[in-house]
């Protein structure tokens, strides 16, 4: 069963090799990543990630990457015997970086399961449910999900600034600290592409799962930041 929810975004940045070092920013990005899956990786023998790229798919503790799409070849595997030899170069970002986080903490394996980022929000409660049934067994496992919010933020922001990206993030935060499983739900889809918030469905297949996964939920922590124009939520719940 699901022991721990995390929530995180997938910035490339946080590997080190990616931005040569001495950014504060990055450095303090990549910090809470790996402090959050540690902590994650004591509460659960296996992690199951949700993420959304355009390239979905599932991806085993076989699985091997390599950053070099991100202008490094940094490899990682999705399990201790992925053999790093046959690094797949196109392994979608949330893939690769629960791939990086996993050795950054010497978590266990990750099984991966990428969703396409224009899922409707019908698809993700699915997809949801889905995995809660998954995972409704005796052991133990970790859910993480990985995504950005919107990339529009301030003049740092990767395309042009947008007004709306605050009130957006605003009410994921809200949702995350809130265990708000309807508000993550009502998330716009065409607003969150618009805004280049590519977690909008992750965090949709996240309601999904929980919702019927039955139990009360509780946030233990709810954050966002916005360093380099993109909003970069991190999140924990654990059962109530």
């Amino acid at each position: 069963m699901i022991r721990r929810v995390a929530v995180v975004p997938h910035p490339p940045l946080i590997v080190p090799e990616l931005t040569g070092g001495g950014d504060r920013d990055a450095d303090a990005v990549r910090a809470d990543c790996v402090a959050a899956a540690a902590s994650f990786a004591d509460a659960a023998p296996r992690w199951f990630v949700v993420g959304a790229c355009d390239r979905p798919g599932r991806y085993g503790p076989e699985v091997a990457g390599t950053f070099r799409g991100f202008g490094v070849d940094v490899r990682v595997g999705l399990g201790a015997k992925a053999d790093l030899a046959f690094a797949d170069p196109v392994l979608p970002l949330p893939a690769l970086v629960a791939g990086w986080l996993r050795a950054a903490v010497g978590g266990p394996d990750v099984t991966a399961r990428i969703v396409p980022v224009d899922f409707s929000p019908t698809d993700c409660a699915a997809e949801g449910a889905r995995i809660a049934e998954e995972l409704a067994g005796p052991d133990p496992v970790g859910l993480l999900v990985l995504g950005d919010g919107s990339h529009r933020h301030g003049e740092r922001s990767v395309g042009r600034p947008d007004a709306r990206s605050a009130a957006f993030d605003d009410d994921v935060t809200r949702a995350l600290a809130s265990v708000d499983l309807d508000a993550l739900a009502r998330l716009d889809p065409a607003l969150a592409a618009e805004l280049g918030a590519v977690g909008r469905a992750p965090w949709q297949v996240l309601a999904g799962a929980v919702r019927a996964d039955g139990r009360e939920w509780r946030s233990v922590e709810a954050r966002v930041s916005a360093p380099l124009g993109v909003a970069y939520h991190f999140a924990v719940w654990e059962p109530a």
